[in-house]
């Protein structure tokens, strides 16, 4: 196993997931093995001018997993505690995320160790263009697709793209996604990851034979994922009744005016100080009486030393990992829904497909198109979990896991790899 990786938890609790999945389906032992390790890591120095004059080098990072589907995809992360082990598990996440949703792409990850909030937007502007230089030869619309992550956004892709297609010496729009849709992003890639949580939201009530309209909803985190989740399901009737971010959180029984609350924190920065809603932490939050639940901020915030106060009966995870496994198991005995994240936050990687096909094919589809074709994606992917939860009696994350790895494993097969 390649040096580096296997001091982090999370590379490790994603191994235990992968060996577990693969005992469901009986998966080859040589290709269980392939999986384990990624085909490529790549670690690199970027060293960028600071305002100050001062050259800093910051460590960065792209671990390619697997490409049996199709080429790399995964996002790019900013952030102070990036290292090699995080990017490989998120990686391999990444490849059973794409086989899940029965994309043609592999799994990929990548990111710089640096604090994005404390760099001006010229430093900013350097390390993204040198960071892209050093990846250039590993990257590219056929080879590896980078999209935003933590810490990386629309802006930060468009300087990517400009740098790859001066050093290639034509416009590249399919090299990243995550884009503006001025210079080829996609239509709907903004709201697509909150829109695919209400699409799940939808076939897990229909399970137990209820309807978003009128349901009522706790969302944990109110950023790029948690608010457009919270926008998708009001408009669709839901009843929004507590949303939170790291201030707090708001709660009212009656509903909370979603409409107002994006526009008081688009001016406030904060959902703290909202009128029309009393004030509750995050604690409170997880405990409410509701419909579904959805973890849309931090991982690990269900555990075992809360999991007996959770009431909701459907929990759609929006974030990576916000349930813990003993406590996903716990809620499972309890008869309640957990969809787990590998499969109920993949709308932004759905929609991010869709960006590099309209790139690569030079045809771009309306917003509704957009919605329409991830609406199919996520259903099929929740009934191919559904189904086979029902047919082992597993849990949600287990048969999503297992499912994503059959369909790996066939191809892996038909191609000759690891046999």
């Amino acid at each position: 196993m390649m040096e580096g990786l296997t001091d982090g938890a999370l590379y490790e609790n994603t191994l235990q997931a992968l060996e577990t999945a693969g005992s469901l389906v009986n998966l080859n032992p040589n290709a269980l093995e392939r999986l384990k390790t990624p085909r490529r890591a790549i670690v690199v120095s970027v060293p960028v001018r600071m305002d100050d004059g001062k050259v800093k080098i910051f460590p960065g990072y792209r671990v390619q997993h697997n490409q049996t589907l199709g080429p790399f995809k995964g996002g790019l992360r900013y952030h102070p505690h990036v290292n090699l082990s995080e990017v490989a598990a998120l990686s391999m996440l990444m490849t059973f995320k794409n086989s899940l949703m029965g994309l043609p792409l592999g799994g990929a990850k990548g990111g710089v160790q640096c604090d994005p909030n404390q760099l001006s937007k010229n430093e900013l502007e350097s390390l993204t263009r040198r960071f892209t230089t050093e990846l250039g030869p590993f990257i590219g619309p056929d080879k590896d697709i980078p999209a935003p992550d933590v810490g990386t956004d629309a802006q930060v892709m468009a300087w990517m793209l400009d740098t790859y297609s001066m050093e290639s010496g034509y416009c590249q729009t399919g090299v990243v996604t995550g884009k503006p849709v001025e210079i080829g992003g996609s239509q709907g890639r903004e709201a697509a990851t909150g829109l695919g949580v209400v699409y799940i939201m939808e076939k897990a009530l229909e399970k137990r034979g209820k309807k978003l309209d009128g349901a009522t909803v706790a969302i944990q985190g109110f950023g790029k994922v948690g608010m457009h989740a919270a926008i998708e399901a009001d408009k669709l009737g839901a009843k929004i009744v507590a949303v939170s971010d790291v201030n707090g959180g708001l709660h009212n029984p009656e509903g909370l005016n979603v409409s107002e609350l994006v526009k008081y924190i688009k001016s406030e920065k904060t959902i703290k100080g909202f009128k029309d809603a009393s004030s509750i932490d995050n604690k409170t939050l997880l405990s409410l009486d509701v419909d579904v639940l959805a973890p849309c901020a931090l991982d690990s915030v269900i555990t075992e030393d809360n999991v007996d106060e959770i009431r909701a009966d459907i929990i759609i995870e929006g974030a990576n990992g916000p349930t813990t496994i003993n406590a996903g198991k716990i809620l499972y005995e309890k008869g309640k829904i957990v969809a787990p994240d590998i499969l109920a936050n993949g709308g932004g990687v759905v929609v991010s497909y869709f960006e590099w096909v309209q790139d690569i094919s030079w045809l771009f589809w309306h917003e509704e198109e957009v919605r329409q074709k991830l609406k199919t994606i996520m259903h099929r992917s929740f009934d191919a979990v559904w189904d086979f939860s029902k047919e082992k009696d597993v849990n949600k994350r287990d048969s999503a896991m297992a499912v994503s790895l059959k369909r790996l494993e066939k191809a892996m097969k038909l191609r000759g790899q690891a046999w």
